[in-house]
């Protein structure tokens, strides 16, 4: 194993900041910026507009993050493999991670549904208009619940993550080396 990962660490690391990050700000920043729009359809359109400029990094952070994470199990399988909860972790976390990139695709694919539709209005970006037709209403409650789900999750990840930081303390190593022995 070699002494030092940052390369794959930054990637894993920044990746997942700019997943969480972007998606809390365009869930709460984003989304309530354009519901004070003056024009219903607008609030609709500039919501689906900002969500697709966000897209783009957001699918090359989800890429960052998936890189440096497969190059982080790399470096580290002996200790994934040996050292107590660390495997369970890793599992975890591989779990979380394809379950976050799913969301976010599918939250992709309701926000173009709201998109084709939006001339007819809403309340906000994800809070449908009182005569909006039922497919609409449909996919902006499911593109709210999916857009706070990415950060969610993605906060979920950056806590398993300072968790398997802590896992890799020399004191937690050696005291897992010492249960062993004894």
């Amino acid at each position: 194993m070699a002494e030092r990962n940052t390369t794959v660490r930054s990637l894993h690391d920044i990746g997942l900041g700019v997943w969480f990050g972007g998606s809390l700000m365009g869930a709460v920043g984003l989304n309530g910026a354009t519901a004070d729009a003056q024009d219903p359809a607008e609030r609709l359109r500039l919501s689906s507009l900002g969500w697709k400029r966000w897209a783009p990094v957001s699918a090359a952070a989800i890429a960052m993050h998936g890189v440096g994470g497969l190059g982080l199990i790399r470096a580290n399988r002996e200790r994934v493999k040996n050292q107590e909860g660390a495997a369970s972790n890793t599992a975890l976390k591989t779990a979380l991670t394809l379950a976050a990139a799913g969301v976010t695709a599918y939250s992709g694919a309701l926000g173009a549904k709201v998109e084709e539709q939006s001339q007819q209005g809403g309340r906000g970006a994800t809070e449908p208009a009182a005569g909006a037709s039922s497919d609409l209403a449909s996919a902006q409650r499911q593109l709210k619940i999916a857009q706070w789900a990415i950060p969610a999750i993605t906060g979920l990840l950056v806590v398993l993550g300072a968790q398997q930081g802590e896992q890799q303390k020399p004191s937690q190593q050696f005291a897992q080396r010492l249960r062993k022995k004894i």
